[in-house]
C-alpha cells in the first residue's frame, strides 16, 4: 500500500472512531479504539511503543 493510500486508510478509521465514540474521552479510549479499526481492516499496528527521546541534556 503506497502511503498516501495508507494516511487516507488511517485517517478514515480515526475519523470512524471519532463519529461513533464523539469528543471528550480520554486518549487511551480512542487509542484502543483505533487499534480495533486498524485491526480489523487487515492493517497491524502497535500502541505505546518505548522511543528513545533524547532533549537538551535528558536522555
Amino acid at each position: 500500500m503506497d502511503t498516501d493510500t495508507l494516511t487516507k486508510t488511517v485517517i478514515g478509521c480515526a475519523i470512524e472512531v471519532h463519529r461513533n465514540l464523539g469528543p471528550g474521552l480520554l486518549e487511551s479510549s480512542y487509542e484502543a479504539c483505533l487499534i480495533y479499526e486498524l485491526s480489523k481492516i487487515g492493517l497491524s499496528a502497535k500502541n505505546q511503543v518505548e522511543l528513545p527521546i533524547y532533549y537538551k541534556d535528558q536522555y
